[in-house]
Parts: structure tokens; sequence; C-alpha cells
């Protein structure tokens, strides 16, 4: 496994993290989830990311079960705010009172005195950005979060987030977690260039695309029994975007690519996220073991221009670039 530095900030992770968004407590019974997480120990993973809404707050449990009497000081454990928890006015959002009662119900759920890093899960219009950032630097000050971060946030709200920062004495934001893969870039105009400026680093969740860039779904084809494609808990509408023909007849032209450099069609996927600099880790979950120990592989390869160059042009138009894709919420749902 390789390490690289959260940002600007001194904290090692490594570049391969494991999550449970799909997976711990919806897709995977807990047995097998147990199993994943033991395989991505196994692999040197010391990065886990989780959510207190993944799986109705269950994800974070069943993480929390299964790093059980793993040395803490050699994990880093990132969750994440905004998402409902609860049936309240003030159960979702970033509001103090919601960011305050999210964290104490994480630590108990993962079983840990603090947080390595605190994400806010969408940007909050209902709430002053001030208050938000004054709540996660005083979690900061109280021992409970190591690490602020965001994810699916604009770069202009995590440049204003940024300038309120410095300028009230604040921690600063120190990662962004984007959608990111080949098919998916829609960082890289924007929130890119701002981060690498500023010192926020990357944690990019699916790098495989929910699992089309592994090659599995085929044009014409049926879907795969038991694919994301076919999870009625929420996988399925995030895939479908991606389940064209034009699209799925691309990623197999990918196929010779892997094969010339030995790597399997998901290695190359999260492989190619880690080429870009800016990126601290890639985020992969797993229905299986040997899923984790075969995503773990991509750690360290190294994809020279010609290589990228193949790839961009074999995908042409079917990449998604438009920096307005990333959307939070008009309203806390």
């Amino acid at each position: 496994m390789e390490f690289r530095n959260l940002g600007r900030s001194g904290l090692k992770i490594s570049e391969i993290a494991y999550g449970n968004w799909l997976t711990h407590g919806s897709q995977v019974e807990e047995d097998a989830a147990r199993a994943c997480v033991r395989a991505a120990l196994d692999e040197g993973i010391t990065t886990f990311d989780t959510a207190d809404v993944y799986a109705g707050t269950r994800a974070e449990e069943v993480l929390g079960r299964a790093l059980e009497g793993q040395r803490r000081e050699g994990l880093e454990i990132f969750t994440k705010v905004y998402w409902p928890t609860g049936p309240g006015k003030n159960d979702s959002g970033l509001s103090r009172k919601h960011i305050f009662e999210s964290i104490n119900g994480s630590l108990r759920r993962l079983g840990t005195d603090y947080v390595d890093l605190y994400q806010a899960h969408r940007f909050d219009n209902e709430t002053p950005l001030e208050e938000t950032m004054r709540a996660f630097d005083d979690l900061v000050r109280q021992g409970k979060v190591l690490y602020v971060g965001v994810s699916e946030w604009r770069a202009e709200q995590i440049e204003r987030a940024l300038k309120i920062a410095d300028e009230m004495g604040f921690d600063r934001i120190v990662s962004s977690q984007p959608q990111y893969s080949m098919l998916w870039r829609v960082i890289e105009e924007e929130v890119v260039p701002l981060c690498e400026r500023e010192g926020v680093g990357q944690i990019v969740w699916s790098p495989i695309a929910q699992g089309v860039l592994t090659g599995k779904y085929e044009p014409g084809r049926p879907l795969p029994a038991g694919s994301r494609a076919t999870d009625d808990k929420g996988g399925a509408d995030m895939i479908k975007r991606y389940l064209t023909d034009d699209l799925l007849t691309r990623v197999q032209e990918l196929r010779p690519i892997a094969g010339d450099l030995g790597l399997s069609m998901a290695q190359l996927a999260i492989a190619w996220t880690l080429q870009n600099p800016n990126v601290s880790a890639a985020i992969v979950g797993a229905s299986r073991p040997e899923q984790v120990a075969d995503n773990a592989k991509a750690a360290g390869v190294k994809l020279d221009a010609d290589v990228l160059k193949r790839i961009d042009d074999v995908l042409g138009s079917v990449v998604i670039r438009d920096p307005a894709k990333t959307v939070s919420p008009a309203r806390r749902p």
C-alpha cells in the first residue's frame, strides 16, 4: 500500500481507502462486511470512510464493530454529516445543533472517541456558513474531530469556507470528497485548480463509476444478477446514467489497455484517478473480500501520458465534465 498526505495537512492516509456507502448494513450482510474490512486491513488499507446516513446509520455501527480491537492510532476513520438521520426538522443540514448531535451519534456508533476527518456531506443553503465553520472548529478544539472536510461542494463554496476560516481563525478545510472517475470529471475545471492552490486534497468516491468501469455491464446484454444496477436500495438510481449502449461499448474498448498493462479493468479505473496529483485517496467498496484485494493492487500504479491519451480517445464524448453537475439541495431534505 502507498500513502499520501491528505491535502497539505500532515495526515498520511492510504491511497486506497475503504468505504461502505452501499455495502455495510444494506447490500452486504454483516459477516461479509466484516470479511471485507479484514481484507482491507490485510492489504494495508488504514483509511475507512463512512457517513451517519449510510444504511440508516447502520453502516457506522457495522464498521465500528468490524474495526473493534484494531489499534486506533493506526487507523484513519472518516465520517460525514448533512443528510437526515431522524424525522425532526433539525435532524439534517449543517446547523450547529445538528452537527453537534450528529458527531455524538457517530462516535457512539463507531465506538471511538474521535474521528480523523469530519466531512460536510453537502452544502447547506439554509445555514450561515459562518455557523457551520464555527461548529466544526469547536469540535476540533474539543478533540472529537481532528480534521475537517467537505463532500460534493462546488469550487465557490469551498472558497467561501476557506475565506471564513482564514478571517475568523478557524481550522481550514483539508479535503474534498467528490465523485470522480474516467467517466465523471466535473471537478477538473474548477474544484481541482482551487484545491491545488489552497492545499485541499481530493478523496474521490466511485472511481469505478458504480461498477461500470469493471466492464461487467455489456451492451445489449441483461444486467448481471445481484449487481448494483439491480439494487433497489439506491444503487440502481446512481448507475442508470451510464447504462447506454454507446458508453458501455466504449468501456469494453478499454479492455486491451488494461490487458497491455497487466491490470484488471477495476485496477485501471482506480489507478487512473490516482494519477491526478490533487487526489489523496480513491475510495473503494466491496461486497466480497476478493474485490478488496483486487482493488488494492491499483496502489502505486503509474500510467504514462500515452496510456492516458488512449483512454481519453476511447471514451471521447461520453465523459461528463460540466461543473454545474455538482449540486446540493436548495433546501434541507
